[in-house]
């Protein structure tokens, strides 16, 4: 499945997975926030009927699978709306759930679009420590690589020599040009010198990845706004992208993580990872309500493959634990 259409796409090592292996890896991805939430529903609605009492029960369920008050409010009144007090049996209300969620969400599907616009491109990708940041990078950077972009890879996240190993080892597989300059150095310094790289060579896009950070911490903060000014003497338009790595496994932090780096950041679009390790899918529900950002993508295991782009539809489906469709 293309994703950007650069170039000439390559021929990859293995022969390539079908488009609803894909899909399969969601539904695995998801399978212990489905089972959880499975469960909640068949206990609630013993009556077969979406009567008030039910549908106030689905409320406090849907808030406890960490969807938030907000999106749950709004799940149980598009349920109320339209199938009030009718008989209705377990798949009947699996089915509407996954219609009210994916009527949340779908406002928030939309493509990372690279291919728009002057070159490079260039993403900025942040995140607190531990979400995902750096391996998606590495994924993105392998995933626009096999389309047949030319891509430069900046290891600003400084802090810790395991992130810019990690990062080079992607880079090398992907044949990515890589800028680095080892532990302790200017973070600033080595994503200028990966977005003039890039302009410089005439690449498609420029990734750079970042410390991560928290909002409590100043001078990390301080650094990120200092990594924006660098970029801007290259391109004063940049970053293009703003990327918020977010981990499923924190729950309802995931939602003050986006509001703090939404205000210091200017983030664009959000990318959710480690949603094969939590019973916590409900949280993207929540984020989808309550922060009008585009969700790009979701991380539902380890290999590249496992960064999809986010479809609501499938999303809702599998979250419910409804069956798998093409």
């Amino acid at each position: 499945m293309s994703l950007w259409g650069f170039g000439k796409k390559k021929e990859p090592a293995a022969k390539p997975a079908a488009e609803d292996t894909s899909v399969a890896r969601l539904w695995s991805g998801l399978a212990k926030s489905s089972a959880r939430l499975a469960e909640d529903v068949t206990g609630v609605f013993t009556k077969k009927q979406l009567d008030e009492t039910t549908l106030d029960d689905l409320e406090e369920l849907l808030i406890r699978a960490d969807m938030g008050p907000r999106a749950a409010a709004r799940i149980a009144a598009i349920m109320r709306e339209e199938r009030f007090a009718r008989q209705i049996d377990d798949a009947g209300v699996r089915a509407a759930l996954a219609d009210a969620v994916e009527t949340v969400m779908k406002p928030r599907e939309r493509p990372l679009d690279l291919t728009d616009g002057p070159r490079p491109r260039v993403v900025l990708v942040v995140g607190v420590n531990g979400s995902g940041k750096t391996t998606t990078i590495g994924k993105l950077c392998y995933l626009l690589s096999q389309e047949g972009a030319k891509v430069v890879v900046g290891a600003a996240d400084t802090f810790r020599a395991a992130a810019i190993e990690q990062l080079g080892v992607w880079a090398e597989r992907s044949g990515a040009r890589f800028v680095e300059r080892g532990q302790g150095a200017d973070a600033a310094g080595v994503a200028f010198e990966a977005v003039e790289l890039g302009k410089r060579e005439g690449a498609d896009v420029v990734l750079v990845d970042t410390a991560g950070r928290l909002q409590n911490r100043a001078e990390l903060m301080g650094e990120l706004d200092k990594i924006l000014r660098a970029i801007r003497k290259v391109d004063d338009e940049a970053p293009h992208e703003t990327l918020l790595v977010l981990d499923a496994t924190v729950g309802q932090n995931a939602l003050s993580q986006t509001e703090a780096f939404r205000t210091t950041a200017n983030v664009t679009g959000l990318v959710m990872t480690k949603l094969d390790g939590t019973a916590r899918g409900g949280v993207l529900v929540a984020l989808a309500e309550q922060h009008a950002l585009p969700i790009h993508f979701i991380g539902v295991g380890e290999s590249a493959a496992d960064l999809q782009p986010f479809n609501a539809r499938n999303y809702a489906r599998a979250l419910v634990g409804l069956p798998e469709t093409p």
